[in-house]
């Protein structure tokens, strides 16, 4: 029966061409993947934003509480573990034929390598305009989507361009992550940093480390510094964990006494796209539009 498939797919028969595998780019290098697979699952959740901004239908994504921009996108869609620990047994079952991993689910590509064809499609912070605008690239290729891949990304340039002008000449910027009472900044190279290397936003402090999980920092450090605008992402809001808020964590002397809080230029950015969804084309594109409305005030 295989041969006699494959002899009428050689001669041309409708319906019974052969899909072909393609050679595309990941975060680990080339992968090779089915063309336009039809069942396929992502466990990232930049990756979702990515294939559903281009229309891809996903039959698996993990099971987690999303940005409120990406409900649609994974609603009645089957859980398939987390983002960390997969469930192997439902995904055997049901037998995709690709799976999109990365960021947290990044350590379980190997395993999950033996399950489906799999690629990791990481997007980290150093480059992180540059991942996200090839991982588009990518997926367009894949799902047969080049022109609407090249549409997103256009946007996206274009965003750029207008968002570096509401910034331009308006001072330096500190990028702050409150998880509770706890505070870390983060400087250009971190996960974060394309706020500064994209939009060509001063660092307030350059020396900062270039740690993915930014640098513990203390209200006294703020003072010091002393930045014109301050960045708030809020972890627990971004993740649904109760506790201290942004906003009181900030409410304190020392942070009141700088350009930031002075000049009403404190920025609480939502935080769930930026943390959880990092590089997505659609949060890139959320987070722009907020930096935009804040700087033009």
């Amino acid at each position: 029966m295989k041969i006699l498939v494959t002899s009428l797919a050689a001669l041309g028969v409708p319906g019974l061409a052969l899909a072909a595998d393609l050679t595309v780019s990941t975060a680990t290098g080339d992968a090779t993947v089915p063309s336009n697979p039809g069942t396929v699952v992502a466990l990232d959740l930049a990756a979702i934003d990515a294939l559903d901004a281009l229309g891809v239908e996903l039959a698996g994504v993990p099971d987690i509480t999303p940005p409120a921009y990406l409900q649609g996108a994974m609603e009645g869609v089957a859980r398939v573990g987390t983002l960390f620990e997969p469930d192997y047994e439902a995904l055997a079952v049901m037998s995709p034929d690709l799976i999109v991993a990365g960021g947290r689910s990044q350590t379980v590509v190997t395993p999950l390598s033996a399950v489906a064809p799999t690629i990791d499609m990481t997007i980290t912070g150093e480059a992180l305009i540059d991942e996200a605008r090839a991982r588009v690239a990518t997926y367009g290729e894949i799902f047969d989507r080049a022109d609407a891949a090249a549409e997103l990304t256009g946007a996206l340039d274009d965003r750029i361009a207008e968002v570096q002008e509401a910034v331009a000449d308006k001072g330096d910027a500190l990028i702050l992550l409150t998880n509770g009472g706890k505070l870390s900044a983060y400087g250009a190279e971190s996960r974060f940093g394309w706020l500064h290397a994209a939009l060509d936003l001063p660092e307030a402090f350059p020396e900062l480390d270039a740690d993915t999980h930014g640098e513990a920092v203390s209200f006294e450090f703020i003072a010091e510094v002393d930045p014109d605008w301050i960045l708030v992402i809020d972890r627990g809001a971004a993740i649904g964990q109760e506790g201290e808020a942004a906003q009181a964590t900030l409410d304190n002397p020392l942070v009141a006494g700088t350009k930031a809080a002075q000049n009403g230029q404190i920025l609480y950015l939502d935080s769930a796209p930026l943390y959880l969804a990092g590089g997505g084309i659609r949060s890139l594109m959320g987070t722009l539009d907020q930096i935009e409305a804040g700087f033009s005030r």
